[in-house]
């Protein structure tokens, strides 16, 4: 675009502006400021009087919305308000309004709020419609909106003006709705279950409970130094010492990471964890509350993502990590005995390692570089080794490998749950063993945390834990491409005029 033709959009759009603040001016003149209402007689809604047509046909209504269309001219205009629920179209006469309520009717712009009193009917193309007897406005738009907001070559405004994105794309409108029924559905069902959501502190001393680096920040009142939790897990086994014995928690965790199309530094979290059982019962619990959730909101268990068939019906794969890496990469870690074998296949294999990598470490490299990408069906990859699992409790039969799975849907880790170890003695030297990876550089390692070790010796009995993340699951069943797409306000670099 020229600069001539730049500076004339400018100078467009700053006439546009001018000319709605000189609409409110002479509204408040007339003592008719729409910022001095504080109410609506709203009583129904635009679906609900498409809904109920037969029984509201010639009835006197009350609805609210933004203008979002007008047309019509001289004595006679048809205008469009959309409300939460959709459109309704206004059907607004001069002879039925009166002069000025008609004249400030016409003066609307695209993007007010509106209050409309009239009957509901049917037009002659048979559009249902409310017939206007009283029109007020109740708030007044001083920004256009954009005409064609899917035109923008911007797309990181979607984001940063949510609120606008919302307004003009209704299928946005729609995936956050269907968020929200997803979190109530999840809810409803582990109430049924005899769960107890709680809720524990997002600031902490010590963020442990997961591998992340955590977002650091100063108590003034309390001289100390706190991190944003990265985890749900420490607090909630607390509970179970506790004796609550069936806990979730769905909140908001914070990790100093990367922001790629599945990771936002700020995402959602649920973890339960239920006293008495273990991994296989968590296992058990995934497949019915997925079922549970897709069929309550979707109305199927059959779902699919960006053309992806994907069947929650079926019972869920199993299968352990070791076998995956044999069946995707050839290679039998079974057969491996030690470090140093690893690691000579890792370089023959050309996959990069770190010095303080152990054969288990090495085992989960070649599950992401092979295996991971071909878990598309709902499977549960079971069995991880122990250097990359502290907190969960050895395979009695086999200690090198720890009761532990992964829920794996369209290639994307959905969740992940352990048989949660509750023996202090043995977290006290996983916690050692993590104090030495971050002393070599692991800013994702966990540290000692006294207190919960504490916990444990009062005495936890065997419980079944389990993490999911909301964020990716909202993705799947509203087949959203990127996270920041079912995150209302995703975590955007501040441009320069926000700070």
């Amino acid at each position: 675009m020229s600069e001539n033709n730049v500076s004339q959009q400018t100078q467009e759009t700053g006439d546009l502006l001018q000319i709605r603040r000189n609409k409110l001016a002479a509204l408040q003149e007339m003592g008719k400021d729409p910022f001095v209402i504080t109410t609506s007689d709203k009583n129904i809604s635009n679906t609900e009087i498409t809904e109920r047509f037969e029984e509201l046909e010639n009835k006197d209504v009350c609805i609210a919305g933004r203008v979002m269309s007008k047309r019509g001219k001289g004595k006679v205009s048809f205008l469009d308000i959309h409300d939460k629920t959709g459109k309704m179209q206004i059907f607004a006469k001069y002879d039925d309004l009166g002069e000025e309520e008609y004249n400030l009717l016409k003066k609307w712009d695209i993007g007010d709020i509106v209050e409309v009193k009239g009957f509901v009917f049917k037009t002659k193309v048979g559009e249902i419609s409310v017939h206007a007897k009283q029109a007020k406005l109740l708030a007044k738009s001083l920004k256009p909106l954009p005409e064609k907001y899917h035109g923008l070559k911007d797309t990181d405004l979607r984001y940063r003006q949510r609120y606008v994105d919302l307004i003009m794309n209704p299928e946005v409108k729609d995936t956050f709705i269907k968020r929200s029924k997803i979190i109530s559905s999840i809810r409803k069902y582990l109430d049924s279950q005899g769960f107890m959501e709680v809720e524990t502190p997002m600031l902490v001393a010590n963020a442990g409970g997961a591998a992340a680096r955590p977002f650091e920040t100063h108590s003034n009142a309390l001289d100390e130094e706190f991190k944003l939790r990265i985890s749900l897990e420490l607090y909630l086994k607390r509970l179970i010492v506790g004796g609550l014995e069936k806990v979730y928690e769905i909140g908001r965790v914070f990790r100093n990471e990367g922001v790629d199309t599945r990771h936002n530094p700020e995402f959602t979290l649920m973890e339960l964890y239920q006293a008495y059982t273990d991994y296989n019962g968590m296992m058990e619990l995934t497949e019915n509350l997925y079922r549970h959730v897709a069929k309550e909101v979707l109305g199927t268990t059959t779902i699919t993502y960006n053309g992806i068939e994907m069947d929650l019906g079926k019972p869920f794969e199993r299968i352990t990590m070791v076998d995956a890496v044999k069946k995707y990469a050839g290679v039998d870690f079974g057969e491996i005995k030690t470090d140093e074998e690893a690691k000579a296949l890792a370089k023959e294999k050309g996959i990069e390692f770190e010095p303080r990598h152990k054969k288990g470490d090495i085992l989960n490299l070649f599950f992401e570089e092979y295996a991971e990408e071909h878990m598309i069906q709902p499977t549960f990859v079971m069995d991880h080794p122990i250097e990359i699992s502290p907190l969960t409790k050895k395979k009695p039969d086999n200690p090198e490998y720890v009761e532990r799975f992964e829920f794996f849907m369209n290639g994307w880790e959905m969740a992940n749950a352990y048989s949660e170890l509750n023996d202090p003695i043995d977290q006290r030297e996983r916690f050692k063993a993590q104090e030495e990876l971050l002393s070599q550089g692991d800013e994702e390692a966990n540290t000692t945390d006294e207190d919960f070790l504490n916990a444990l010796e009062i005495g936890m009995p065997p419980t079944g834990g389990i993490g999911f993340g909301i964020d990716r699951m909202v993705m799947l069943l509203t087949d959203s491409s990127a996270i920041r797409d079912v995150l209302l306000f995703p975590t955007m670099k501040s441009l320069p005029n926000d700070k």
